[in-house]
């Protein structure tokens, strides 16, 4: 299910040229509370947008800008959108502030050179950014400032951890907090290291749930990323898991974490060592998580990228309660059409049977698992749900799993009126026809797949 295509780490040669670093990081939306997104899926006419700048793996003095409306396929919405007046942009941490202005913040030097600075660029619409200032990070000693994260906390806070080595020992990094001292983002408070968490760690990303602060550090002994909570932001923190405790390998860097619309986390990393990105789903707070999945399209090419999420108006919009017949947007003969309980694509035309219509007939009502998704549901009053990712209908069981397997979020699809339907509970797979089958299936970021998985609610055929 995924590509490895070769790519240098920044680190390669760290730690007699052979440490290896690197971070991402994601906030979520809701104004004066960005580090906590709201988890639910888009009410009608809304839509979820996630947007990332990550710098380039062929190029560190610029960063792309892309959008994703589920956190999965994310396509090209600026080619260099930022590049700073000197200096380089790696790592780029973004929010939105509650000015409503797009905040950046990155390490403004490549990897082999001394770097004491971090830079901050604004923008107003995520494509077009002013540079701010470089800022000078007061550690004694100081060699390296490289990864700044983002953190807003739950009274509105705002902070960056940043990784910092000395010049007694430049490649032993430690995470350190710089609170900012006003609204404009433009004075920090006195870096304060971050307790527990301990030297040798590089690219933390923390994210709080009720009153728990969750870090996820890279530790570059091992190159494992590892977890640690505590109950203060500064810490102490205690370091709960270790090794390739979540099954995700080594040599993985740059965790960033974010909320999704059914409410579970989602870690992104960069597998730098061979040279893929990677996203993995929480749905049990941090104890357990699925097999590591290479980004389609992106993956292999963007390096450290950093997301925000929001709700955006303009979103697609579909009654509930209604009757509809759903027509492929490529396929235009072609409908969603029960045949033994399995959902297929034939030709249905004005000349078919009465049957052959009903059973391409479908009533749209609110999702199952959450009111602002949507569930189908047959005249016979069974629903549409996957199972082994195939799509069927069956009698609803009661059952908290038949209800995500037969919720869907929509998405915008890729013809005017059509609508692509992304599965509750499996994130980043949506219903698509293969063979005139209709499957839930992970997307691989292409054309062919958007078309594939776009559908055109249109006049009931009975």
């Amino acid at each position: 299910m995924t590509s490895h295509p070769a790519a240098p780490s920044r680190r390669t040669l760290l730690r007699a040229l052979a440490a290896l670093p690197a971070s991402a990081v994601l906030l979520g939306e809701t104004p004066g509370l960005l580090g906590t997104a709201l988890a639910a899926a888009p009410p009608n006419g809304s839509a979820t947008r996630y947007t990332i700048v990550p710098f380039l793996n062929s190029d560190d003095g610029t960063v792309n800008v892309y959008q994703s409306d589920d956190a999965t396929d994310f396509r090209l919405l600026r080619s260099s959108a930022y590049t700073p007046p000197a200096n380089r942009i790696r790592d780029a941490s973004v929010i939105r502030h509650t000015d409503g202005f797009y905040y950046v913040t990155y390490t403004t030097h490549t990897w082999q050179d001394p770097s004491t600075t971090i830079g901050f660029a604004r923008s107003s619409d995520r494509v077009n950014w002013t540079f701010l200032y470089d800022y000078t990070v007061p550690v004694a000693g100081l060699s390296r400032a490289w990864a700044p994260e983002w953190f807003v906390d739950s009274d509105g806070s705002v902070s960056i951890i940043v990784s910092c080595s000395t010049a007694n020992d430049e490649w032993i990094f430690t995470p350190y907090l710089l609170r900012a001292a006003n609204l404009s983002l433009t004075a920090w408070g006195s870096p304060v290291a971050l307790s527990g968490i301990g030297a040798n760690h590089i690219d933390t990303f923390i994210v709080k749930t009720g009153s728990t602060y969750h870090a996820f550090p890279k530790n570059e002994t091992t190159k494992y990323i590892e977890y640690a909570t505590a109950s203060n932001l500064t810490g102490p923190y205690t370091i709960r898991r270790t090794g390739d405790w979540a099954g995700w390998g080594s040599y993985r860097e740059g965790p960033a974490l974010v909320r999704l619309d059914n409410g579970g986390w989602r870690i992104f990393f960069d597998g730098y060592g061979d040279g893929s990105y990677y996203y993995s789903d929480s749905y049990d707070t941090f104890a357990t998580w699925s097999a590591p999945a290479a980004l389609p399209a992106i993956s292999g090419t963007a390096r450290h990228f950093t997301v925000v999420k929001e709700t955006v108006t303009g979103g697609p919009t579909l009654a509930r309660n209604v009757t509809r017949s759903f027509r492929s947007a490529n396929y235009s003969t072609r409908y969603w059409q029960q045949q033994s309980s399995l959902l297929n694509l034939p030709v249905v035309s004005a000349a078919g049977t009465t049957a052959e219509k009903q059973a391409a007939t479908f009533t749209v009502v609110a999702g199952l698992a959450d009111g602002s998704g949507c569930s189908f549901r047959d005249a016979a009053g069974n629903y549409l749900r996957h199972w082994d990712f195939r799509a069927r209908f069956d009698p609803n069981d009661g059952t908290s799993t038949f209800a995500k397997d037969a919720t869907f979020i929509l998405r915008a699809g890729t013809a005017s009126g059509s609508v692509r339907f992304e599965s509750y509970n499996y994130p980043g797979r949506y219903l698509r026809h293969y063979a005139y089958q209709l499957r839930v299936e992970r997307s691989d970021g292409t054309d062919l797949f958007r078309q594939d998985s776009s559908f055109v609610p249109v006049t009931a055929w009975a």
